[in-house]
């Protein structure tokens, strides 16, 4: 839930009636309200898929949505940023490829600290995973370190989003200033506006931020596809779940739920602690102190966990990963799939009772889902689309490729923006409750969570 304070309430009093049902406060209703009646649109409006792990950009061409290819030729981007020795900024792939050698100064999964304070719980538990630094910024937030310079989540974000942006404009050939950009569904207001910033910063007028499974339900019914979807999200840092009608070109999410912090990194990271015990157990070498080794651990370990998608078993082979007194020491592990399944499985079963509310909170059941659509790189993952099917009652739609569907639909929301895809209505709902505090601390709220949003 949200809590808006007295002061803020009192700003809140101060504008139109219709400002105040909105679900982020009077700013976050009138960024919902603004349409494109009272702006002007360059000649192109891109649509990004800002990820915790990969980052996709997707503009409209005619009346289809077409996927950018970035300068090494691929149609996602590692969000990922380096900063090496000699102060030379990387981001995307050449930061990726040099990330073994450069721990430290290696900075992903930004993401899941955007907007959240130091002091935050789920800070402290990523701390414990990544090897920069998480410091608490002047302000309380969290915010990540390399090479002696801070930098706060947005930033981090900014310079991925500022690489989305080079890849379109060396498609289009032109400048582009304009973008439509997703965030997870479960994201709170202060993570939305940190997302509009890093926009900003990457100097982007961000004309709408739209939920990922709305964005995903967009590109895959603007087909004219019509019945009541169940987008299951399962991505790199979060995991969203949307309930959505499509009739008549109309979009409207019946309710949504999730969990901001559970996917694949936490995955990755689950097979990384099993490969350190492992080793222990067997050299009597703790490689938890050691971000070299714990780098290469983490690449394998998704490695691995992608290639336990498609086959039974892996050689997971790190030659010289540590030395002792008695000479260098290798890692060699055999993984099965079985094996991952039975590691990670306390993390995918977090994903299932979200569902079951979005269900309950749409007054719907399982039967009158009439089809499933799977996003995120992790829905790949043959256990995962095993528990969909237990869940769902029924097969999952893998006719939408997970890793690009999110940006496709922001693109088709900016062709919606520009005018050029006509007869859609995207009716999306707040995912928090919002409310007020009053006497003594008690939370009064004043607008239910999966309220539909004012258009």
């Amino acid at each position: 839930m949200q809590k808006v304070s007295g002061a803020a309430m009192r700003r809140l009093a101060s504008v139109p009636a219709v400002a105040k049902l909105g679900p982020f406060g009077a700013e976050g209703v009138m960024r919902c309200l603004a349409g494109s009646a009272s702006r002007a649109y360059s000649s192109a409006v891109i649509g990004i898929d800002l990820g915790t792990t990969n980052s996709c950009v997707a503009v409209m061409e005619g009346k289809n949505a077409k996927v950018i290819e970035n300068a090494e030729g691929a149609r996602t981007t590692p969000s990922v940023v380096a900063f090496t020795d000699k102060g030379e900024k990387l981001v995307g792939a050449p930061a990726k490829r040099q990330a073994v050698t450069n721990p430290t100064g290696t900075m992903y999964a930004a993401k899941r600290l955007i907007g959240r304070p130091f002091d935050d719980e789920l800070v402290k538990k990523e701390a414990a995973m990544v090897p920069y630094d998480i410091v608490r910024a002047d302000n309380g937030d969290a915010w990540l370190e390399a090479k002696g310079n801070r930098y706060s989540p947005s930033q981090v974000g900014a310079f991925v989003l500022g690489k989305m942006r080079e890849t379109a404009e060396a498609y289009l050939t032109g400048s582009v200033t304009q973008a439509v950009v997703t965030v997870p569904a479960y994201f709170n207001d202060a993570q939305r506006q940190a997302t509009k910033d890093a926009g900003k910063i990457a100097g982007l007028d961000v004309l709408r931020i739209i939920n990922e499974p709305t964005a995903a339900a967009l590109s895959y019914g603007v087909d004219k596809k019509e019945g009541l979807v169940a987008v299951y999200d399962l991505g790199g840092g979060t995991f969203d779940i949307s309930v959505l009608e499509i009739s008549g070109g109309v979009f409207e999410v019946k309710s949504t739920n999730g969990d901001t912090f559970l996917g694949g990194e936490d995955i990755d990271n689950c097979i990384l602690q099993n490969l350190m015990a492992e080793f222990k157990q067997e050299q009597g070498i703790d490689l938890a102190g050691d971000k070299l080794a714990v780098q290469r651990l983490r690449e394998a370990a998704e490695k691995a966990k992608i290639e336990l998608s498609s086959t039974n078993q892996t050689d997971i082979n790190l030659p010289f990963i540590t030395a002792d007194a008695t000479g260098a020491k290798h890692l060699n592990v055999q993984m099965t799939r079985s094996k991952l399944e039975a590691l990670v499985g306390p993390l995918l079963e977090r994903t299932k009772q979200p569902c079951k509310d979005a269900l309950k909170d749409a007054g719907v059941t399982q039967k009158d889902i009439s089809e499933v659509l799977l996003v995120g790189g992790m829905s790949r993952m043959p256990r995962v689309q095993q528990i969909v099917k237990d869940l769902f009652g029924r097969d999952p739609n893998k006719g939408v490729n997970p890793d690009e569907v999110v940006a496709l639909g922001a693109a088709i929301q900016g062709g919606v923006l520009r005018g050029d895809v006509k007869d859609i209505l995207l009716l999306d709902v707040t995912p928090l409750s919002l409310g007020i505090e009053t006497l003594g601390g008690v939370f009064t709220r004043l607008i239910n969570r999966n309220t539909t949003i004012p258009t």
